[in-house]
């Protein structure tokens, strides 16, 4: 049975940028082999075959797009542009705080990398700080990215 908007898919799959390095995987060995993995317990329980239903916005545009027509068994490696992925930099999303307002929104004096989540459920990244301004990115970290993902589909129903 060919995969048509509806349908649930379960694929593994390995993430790529256009330099070849892996930026996530649902196999464990792979996330082992690129140093993925995070030291910790159970850590093969953090990956696994993905499952969810076409067209319904359960992964990135490109990704839905791509098992269309795919069959069990299939296996194919389709190139993600940005706006069919995370989306392209938007500069709208880049803020700028008062150093002092920034503290009390978020409970620490502000970092350069540390991650913050808004009340809006946008999550983004302090990118500098100044005396007069600490800036916030909120654009995802893919944003302006161009992927791979090489794509097996491991079961339809």
């Amino acid at each position: 049975m060919s995969l048509e908007t509806g349908d649930s898919v379960t694929i593994e799959y390995v993430g790529r940028f256009e330099d070849g390095s892996v930026f996530d995987t649902s196999r464990y060995e792979v996330a082992e082999e690129h140093g993925l993995v995070e030291a910790q317990e159970n850590e093969e329980d953090d990956y696994g075959p993905l499952s969810f239903t076409v067209g319904e916005g359960d992964v990135i545009e490109g990704l839905d797009e791509a098992v269309v027509g795919m069959t069990e068994g299939d296996e194919d490696s389709v190139t993600i542009p940005p706006e069919k992925g995370y989306g392209e930099f938007n500069s709208d999303w880049v803020r700028e705080y008062d150093p002092q307002t920034f503290e009390g929104m978020v409970g620490n004096p502000p970092e350069v990398g540390m991650h913050v989540h808004a009340e809006n459920g946008l999550h983004g990244d302090v990118t500098a700080v100044r005396e007069e301004f600490v800036e916030v990115d909120f654009n995802h970290e893919l944003a302006d990215t161009t992927l791979v993902f090489d794509i097996e589909i491991v079961g339809v129903w």
